[in-house]
This record gives C-alpha cells, structure tokens and sequence, in this order.
C-alpha cells in the first residue's frame, strides 16, 4: 500500500476479496472504480506470471451492473498493456472452457448464487488455472490498492466501450459440442428433461447444449433477468426447487436440473420431485467415468457421502479426499490426475474439461446413465445413497476457530478418531461429521452422517448442542 493510501482504501478492498474469488454488493462495497484497480491489478499479476500473455478473456452474467463492472475491469486491464476477448454473457463454466480452449487467462463477472444486488469477480489463469487466496488474490489486491487513487470515478468504462483493443466473440456454439463430446449422444433415450433456471445463465446455456440431443426439454424461468423475479437462483436451498418439483410432478418429468446464477453447479430432482444429493450425483458420475477410463483416480471433498468413496473403490477407482473449495480441487487434479472430482455443494470438476466444474457436462453424464440404465432416478439413485446426512447446518458464534479446537478436545476424549484437512473431521466409524469455519462470515459449518436417520438426529442434537454451549461460554 502507498503513503498516498489510506487504510480504508485497504480494508475496501479486503472486504471484498474472499477465500476463491471477489465479491461484494454494488455499488457500495463494489463499484466501477474498484473495478477499474482490480482489473490493473489482474492485467499486471497476469504480465508478472507470464509476459507472453498479450490478451484475457472475460465474460458476465446476467446481473444488472455487469455491463458497467465488465467495462470497468476491461479498462484497467487495457491499462497494463493487455487486451481483452469479450465472450459477452456466459455461464462460468463457459468461461472456464473460453479460457482453456484460448489459453489465455480469464475474469467473470458474477456472484453466483447471491441476490440481485451483489456482483463479483473469479479469476483464472490460462488453461482455467485457480486464482485463490493463496494462488493470486493477494497480490491482486495489493495491486488495486495501489491503483485505486488514480482509477477513474466512473471506472473509465465509457471511454474503452468501443476499443479496438477488445475483440468481441460468441463462444456458445463452441461450449455446446464441447460439453456434448463428454457423452456419446446414441446412448440417449427420450427422456423428459425440465430445468429451472432461475432466469441465470442456464436460460442462455441450457438451449444450446440440448438442442441436438433427443430429449423433450422444458426450462423454466429461461428468460435472463439479473432482479431474479422468481425465485433465489441459489438451488442448494430446497425451497427453491419448489417450482420445479411441482413442474416434475405435474408434467411427469424423468428428471429436473436446478442450476444456480452463473450456471456453473446443477442440483437434480427425480421423478418423483425428490432432490438427489451432490454427494449422490458426485457418485453416479464417478461411476460413469469410471466405466469410460477404468482404474482412474477421482476426487470427493470431505463433506461427501462416505459412500462416495466406497462405490469408487467397488468400481476399481482409486478415491481421493480433498478440501472444500475449487482451487483446492484444480490442485489436487492437476497433482494427480485424477480424471473426475465431485463436491457436496454441486460443483463436479472434469480433467477433459480443463480440470473446471460443469453443472450441464454433470447433467448430460447422468442423463447418459438413466438412459442406459433404463430405470427411473429414484431407482438409479438408491444404490448410491447408503447412509444419513444431514445437509450444511450454520450456526453464527463469536470465535468459530477457538470453538472448533474445542469441539476437537471434546470428541478426542471419546476415542474418536480426528483429522485437520479443512477445519475438524470427527469419525468415530458408525457416524462422523465435518466441522470448519466459514472464510468469510462468523459461522460454523456442520456436516453430519449416521448409519440412518434417527442415529443421525440423535447425533445431531449432541454436536449442536455442544456448540451453543460453547458459543454460550465464548460470548460470557
């Protein structure tokens, strides 16, 4: 930071450079001016890891103050000497696949699963490489600090509009065939699809991707609306798959796909307006590939199932546990690559795919599978749910690390066994759960799995219970 900063230009832009990307509501924690110094500071960390580097490509979802945040970063990135590949409106996991098939490092404007007034930026190098906390996000942040004072109050958006320097390219129809070669398309049966898009960038993605394929297609809520007048496009919450559950049931649907803002993680619903689990879908898929590259690694964060694991390994794969968090993930993949990674939260990672998540190449493999398999989801599904879960639960405390060393030395008197990979997983074999602390609010965030549900709700109440006390004790 330079004398010519103060600190509240810091903690500015502290407040809105999170764990794995940028986001803040707009326009008063994020404006076109932040925009402006970020994009300064992503052009120059770009140059700094690769001078060959001449161009980025950048896209945006639907939200009201892309136009004006795009065009603002897209300046100060021209700045630093740069240009820019404007992919124009697309999903994240299109921009994943514009930066792996350009090679060029890419920016998103997006806050995915947020409400209307946020905005937000993730940042990947060429290949789709993660920029994160550790990764980038730092030195990014130093640097837009730095070029805040001098960034222009309406983020020189305006004047970069029609620069030659940004070449504008329409990369749908690209994305589309590259989604569709993760499956072989004759193995389709013609199913009902519905898909709820919650007026995100599934309304633009969706269309495209099934337009070839042999499937009666219904989307709900296509029409691309950043206010998102019908629902949160935010489909880890089951009361937003309402909407389509019902549709399922009325329609008599084979499966639903609930995508959220950016469309880059999709929930399931079977045919019975049942949703599947992302640790239920992580396993359908790891079966999947594993059926097309035998004796393949694939990745499971720590939340998963512990059935994910064991039908990896019944299907000859070799099981690898990660952190939460996509840049985590990309790591491990890259390490060892793994073919496949999956995430409770609904985010599925492919090796083919640049090592990026895709919520529609995760559809498309399941819908191969269904039609393969000719039974319904609910009975495709039941083999690969074995045990009890009960979903995230958060809880707001006033010191959530010192509770979680405490909720260690708690359970490490009781035999259980207890690791340190991402906050505390605690397992005593019959029934475990996965305690961490949130990287951006005073939460905690439990996951809990029994052998069946009224272990599980026992258990829970014991692991909740010991929380709130502790949080009692803290806050005295």
């Amino acid at each position: 930071m330079t004398s010519e900063q103060p600190e509240s230009t810091r903690s500015l832009f502290e407040k809105v450079f999170k764990a794995y990307d940028i986001r803040g509501t707009v326009p008063d924690e994020l404006n076109a001016r932040m925009a402006y110094a970020i994009g300064v500071g992503f052009g120059t960390f770009v140059l700094a890891q690769s001078p060959a580097d001449r161009r980025i490509v950048l896209g945006r979802d639907i939200r009201k103050s892309g136009v004006e945040l795009s065009l603002a970063f897209s300046a100060g990135v021209l700045s630093t000497g740069l240009g820019v590949v404007d992919a124009g409106l697309a999903s994240t996991d299109l921009l994943y696949f514009a930066s792996g098939s350009l090679d060029l490092p890419g920016a998103m404007l997006t806050a995915s699963h947020n409400p209307p007034a946020y905005n937000g930026i993730k940042l990947c190098l060429p290949g789709a490489r993660p920029i994160g906390r550790d990764s980038g996000l730092g030195e990014i942040c130093r640097v837009a600090v730095d070029a805040y004072g001098a960034a222009p109050a309406d983020g020189g958006g305006p004047e970069v509009a029609a620069d030659e320097r940004i070449e504008h390219r329409d990369l749908l129809a690209k994305f589309a065939a590259h989604v569709r070669s993760f499956v072989d398309v004759k193995n389709f049966k013609p199913l009902k699809v519905v898909a709820d898009t919650a007026n995100g960038m599934g309304g633009l993605i969706a269309p495209e991707v099934f337009a070839e394929l042999p499937f009666e297609l219904e989307i709900l809520y296509e029409e691309l609306d950043g206010s998102f007048p019908n629902h949160p496009a935010d489909p880890i919450k089951v009361e937003n798959l309402a909407d389509l559950r019902s549709l399922i049931l009325s329609s008599q649907a084979d499966v639903g796909l609930a995508f959220d803002g950016d469309a880059d993680r999709v929930f399931l619903v079977d045919e019975l307006g049942e949703p599947v689990s992302g640790s239920t879908t992580t396993a359908i898929v790891a079966a999947a590939m594993l059926e097309r590259y035998p004796g393949s690694k694939i990745l499971y964060n720590l939340i998963c199932s512990h059935s994910v694991p064991e039908i990896i390994l019944e299907r000859g794969g070799v099981p690898i546990r990660t952190r939460v968090g996509h840049s985590f993930i990309k790591a491990v993949m890259a390490e060892t690559g793994a073919i496949f990674g999956g995430e409770h939260s609904g985010h599925y990672y492919f090796r083919e795919n640049y090592r990026a998540d895709s919520g529609i190449i995760a559809s498309l493999v399941v819908l191969e599978a269904l039609s393969k398999a000719g039974v319904p989801l609910s009975e495709l599904r039941a083999p690969f749910e074995r045990y009890s879960d009960s979903g995230e639960i958060n809880t707001e405390v006033p010191d959530p690390v010192r509770i979680v060393g405490e909720v260690a030395e708690h359970f490490m008197t009781k035999g259980a066994e207890i690791d340190e990979l991402d906050g505390i997983t605690v397992d005593f074999g019959n029934w475990w759960f996965n305690l961490r602390p949130s990287n951006t609010e005073p939460l905690l965030r439990l996951n809990l799995e029994a052998q069946n549900a009224p272990e599980r709700d026992q258990r829970l109440e014991e692991v909740l219970g010991l929380i709130r006390r502790l949080a009692d004790n803290t806050a005295r």
